[in-house]
């Protein structure tokens, strides 16, 4: 059929690059940001009848970014080098696609290391939607191949 695009098939390779990191870790899942348009507005009155009515919200948040990372322990100096820093932020998606947004790292949270598995982190990246200036700034959108790579 033309022109239906499909979306994405396989979720290999999602990539989270920090501004000020550089590759201090290797992404095993990543939880892209998210969008959440807040708890609904109650708009409920003495003069409703038979039903509570409620209304949207104008803003938007941006959700907190989950990754799971292999990290070489040599990163621990970037890595606290970069907590609490606002800067910008890049999910790559595997069609090439992008979601460029300003947060900072929140943690970095090393699990247990064991005989037989790679060492991993859970990493917690915090959308500020406040750019360097202070200045707020919602997500730059940039489409990818959209072929389902």
């Amino acid at each position: 059929m033309s022109g239906i695009v499909e979306g994405l098939r396989d979720g290999f390779p999602t990539i989270i690059t920090l501004a000020g990191a550089g590759t201090t870790f290797w992404e095993k899942t990543v939880q892209p940001p998210g969008i959440d348009g807040g708890e609904a507005i109650e708009t409920t009155t003495m003069r409703n009848v038979d039903v509570r009515t409620r209304g949207p919200r104008h803003l938007y948040d941006v959700t907190p970014v989950e990754v799971s990372a292999a990290y070489d322990p040599t990163a621990y100096t970037t890595i606290i080098a970069n907590v609490n820093v606002n800067q910008s932020i890049i999910t790559t998606f595997p069609d090439g696609g992008t979601i460029t947004w300003w947060g900072f790292l929140k943690s970095f949270i090393p699990e247990s290391n064991e005989e037989g598995k790679q060492p991993v982190a859970r990493i917690t990246l915090i959308p500020t939607n406040r750019n360097s200036s202070g200045v707020e700034t919602a997500p730059v959108i940039a489409a990818g191949s959209g072929t389902g790579a």
